[in-house]
């Protein structure tokens, strides 16, 4: 299982001078080029910007909303398990690792000549996602129509031919 830490930096508000650059929106560009290029030789992948609300406190009592663009980066860990701390587990908000999708044993269609054959035979091409039916209607082409389908639907064709 593929474990990432992440990390979430200021995004640039304005472009610094770069030599043959006299834009500001080509210094800009220069700016975000460099901290991406910087992030990257850390390891850091980048993964999104966002603008994100920040609450602060104005006067004595009174707060404002101030909105903050930041820059989204991850790397991997290294780590196979997802350990946190209980501490941490309990109340604070942490970022939690994004993992890869399990592997899924090799199966195929009963009968199929094309098969593996280390693969388990299984009753149809979407029977494991028949089981985890969320109730949500599919509306994707369906894949591996049995023969009592096709009978049944050449029955229907011959009939409305007829």
């Amino acid at each position: 299982m593929m474990m990432f830490e992440y990390k979430v930096v200021p995004a640039p508000a304005k472009g610094t001078k770069a030599k043959g650059v006299k834009t500001p929106q080509g210094r800009f560009a220069v700016t975000i080029e460099q901290l991406l290029n910087d992030m990257g030789a850390d390891g850091w992948e980048f993964q999104r910007a966002e603008l994100l609300p920040s609450e602060e406190r104005s006067g004595l009592t009174g707060s404002t909303t101030h909105w903050r663009n930041v820059m989204v980066f991850r790397r991997p860990t290294g780590d196979e398990e997802m350990s946190m701390p209980a501490a941490q587990a309990d109340h604070s908000p942490s970022v939690r690792a994004v993992h890869a999708p399990e592997t899924v044993p090799l199966t195929a269609i009963a009968g199929d000549p094309q098969a593996a054959a280390d693969a388990t035979p299984v009753p149809g091409a979407g029977a494991r996602e028949m089981q985890a039916d969320d109730g949500v209607e599919e509306l994707s082409p369906v894949a591996g129509v049995t023969a009592a389908l096709k009978a049944r639907a050449k029955q229907q064709s011959d009939e409305d031919g007829q």
